[in-house]
């Protein structure tokens, strides 16, 4: 059984940076895309970043430039480096593997169990 167990959430004012990582156990991430969805507080929860197992990186529109997403096959984690973070960014923040898919892009799969990132002054 697939689980995935997102840390490094929390806190940070505008402009600064946050990790995140995602532990999966039960799975290779390298056998599967990953990536991160979040959840803005009232709304629907929406696609971020992946990586395939390629190696490709994808990124919604609003976070490229901002946020980085790598993975570290040897410890089975991703990671989510965002930066100049802003308020809009406010969101709980899933990790998930499984299939990717483009138009529009996702991944079809397993779901963490979610880290609150809050920006604010």
């Amino acid at each position: 059984q697939v689980q995935l167990v997102e840390s490094g959430g929390g806190l940070v004012q505008p402009g600064g940076s946050l990790r995140l990582s995602c532990a999966a156990s039960g799975s290779r991430t390298y056998d599967n895309a990953m990536g991160w969805y979040r959840q803005p507080p009232g709304k629907q929860r929406e696609f971020v970043a992946a990586i395939t197992t390629s190696g490709t990186t994808y990124f919604a529109d609003s976070v490229k430039g901002r946020f980085t997403i790598s993975r570290d096959d040897a410890k089975n984690t991703v990671h989510l480096q965002m930066s100049s973070l802003k308020p809009e960014d406010t969101a709980v923040y899933y990790c998930k593997q499984g299939t990717f898919g483009m138009a529009p892009l996702r991944i079809a799969g397993s779901w963490g169990q979610g880290t609150q990132v809050t920006v604010s002054s």
